[in-house]
């Protein structure tokens, strides 16, 4: 079934959000679809915390509308509260508890049924690999405990949506990477749309779709294949014993854009298997190491934006600190 045959579970229209003069959230537009691990994918800064807090109800929204599960986010907050799990960047669990008793805590909360919550949290508590340290006090836990007992309880009252915003923040690649297949097999189980945000480029490969986000507004959305296509050829990265002149060379001769990347060249060409040994062969200068891969998504960003998640997250988050220190918020 294509989108035009879909009814989207999240509708999202010029949703807008201003702090004084500042636009953090610039009228964007899209549509999730039931079941969907939708990403939102941009540098620290960008705007995707703050549209899931809008999304959430956790943040009043300046201009725009959006409907989660048929529900006006502005109008019926109670209601899209009910439909929607959260996991925040920091945890949120009460470490003097047991791994049980937060999943009890929040069941009550949302007026779970005992059955119902001791089927279920039973259930989860497996998934996740928590169930031997269910009964033990979560201040005990790693990280990646921790994330994965948080996951476990946003899904405990069946939401429709799982909001997850940076979930995995400050773990590991291989912590990442398992958190991963917890909340796939998670959402998958229990027909759950995921809305996450990440600036890991590997985790976003995991959605279905993707939204790049830069500077509070939506510059691309697509599947991260189709993303990649935006690209447009093969990426031949080298290092020579002159990069300067070796940039000309390349330029003239084969008639194809060059960037600097720190110490080495980048070339989107098409045909990379042809012509790189052209390259090699040809190339005055010599040739220190040369690469060429198929693009990525980190590719893709640069395209849009013109550098990298990595090269914007320290510049934009401080930026954010300074407005908020202007505004008297830190």
């Amino acid at each position: 079934m294509n989108d035009t045959q879909r009814s989207p579970i999240i509708n999202v229209k010029n949703l807008t959000r201003k702090f004084k003069d500042f636009t953090a959230v610039n009228a964007v537009s899209f549509d999730v679809f039931e079941g969907e691990i939708f990403g939102f994918l941009g540098p620290n800064g960008a705007g995707k915390t703050t549209t899931i807090n809008m999304l959430s109800t956790l943040l009043k929204i300046s201009g725009g509308e959006a409907t989660i599960n048929g529900k006006s986010v502005s109008r019926e907050r109670t209601a899209v509260r009910k439909s929607i799990g959260l996991v925040f960047q920091e945890s949120t669990l009460d470490e003097d508890l047991t791994a049980r008793e937060n999943l009890r805590f929040h069941a009550e909360f949302y007026g779970l049924q005992k059955d119902l919550y001791a089927s279920r949290s039973e259930e989860l508590l497996s998934i996740v690999d928590l169930s031997d340290r269910a009964d033990e006090v979560v201040k005990n836990f790693s990280g990646g405990m921790k994330r994965r007992l948080e996951i476990a309880r946003g899904i405990l009252h069946h939401p429709k949506v799982l909001f997850l915003d940076e979930p995995t923040i400050g773990l590991d690649p291989q912590t990442r990477s398992a958190m991963w297949q917890y909340i796939r097999k998670v959402a998958k189980q229990n027909n759950i749309t995921v809305f996450m945000t990440t600036h890991y480029l590997n985790e976003a490969e995991y959605c279905d779709r993707i939204a790049v986000m830069d500077k509070g507004k939506i510059v691309a959305l697509d599947t991260p294949n189709n993303l990649k296509k935006l690209v447009g050829g093969d990426i031949i990265t080298l290092a020579t014993s002159d990069n300067v002149m070796a940039k000309k060379e390349i330029e003239t001769r084969f008639h194809v854009e060059v960037r600097q990347d720190e110490d080495k060249l980048v070339a989107v060409v098409e045909n990379g298997n042809e012509l790189l040994p052209t390259i090699i062969k040809e190339l005055p200068q010599n040739v220190l190491s040369i690469e060429l891969k198929e693009p990525t998504l980190d590719d893709v960003f640069i395209k849009l934006t013109g550098s990298k998640i990595r090269e914007q997250e320290v510049s934009n988050v401080e930026k954010t600190k300074r407005f908020l220190r202007k505004r008297g918020r830190m």
